[in-house]
């Protein structure tokens, strides 16, 4: 499965936001997972098998749970991926930095007619 395909749903990556935080018992995720999108527990166990066996996250076992987290790598491939895209936001970011920084010096500089005052 390509990268775009496992992160094209949205259970999935509301899942793998809930591992960036931290390991989370399969439990744990399967609890906020129900209350959020109101699916079962064998079709979140399927959402963490996907992101799994695509290496977006690790399974280790303690006792009888098992705790789950990112991998970073497939993220990464996907960051590069985006890379080529990012020209477009940055420009229109730097623009809206620009304009946000010329309003704040407008609305501290003192306009002329307050400096009239004071003559």
């Amino acid at each position: 499965m390509h990268a775009f395909d496992v992160l094209g749903d949205p259970v999935r990556r509301r899942i793998l936001e809930l591992l960036a935080d931290g390991e989370l018992s399969s439990g744990e995720v399967t609890t906020v997972i129900q209350s959020e999108h109101s699916i079962s527990q064998p079709a979140v166990s399927q959402h963490l098998r996907v992101l799994r066996d695509n290496g977006f996250a690790s399974v280790r076992a303690e006792g009888t749970r098992r705790l789950y987290a990112v991998e970073p790598g497939p993220l990464r491939e996907v960051d590069v991926w985006l890379e080529r895209f990012r020209g477009f936001w940055e420009q229109r970011l730097d623009a809206l930095a620009t304009e946000l920084a010329r309003g704040k010096r407008e609305r501290r500089a003192p306009g002329p007619s307050s400096r009239n005052e004071h003559t």
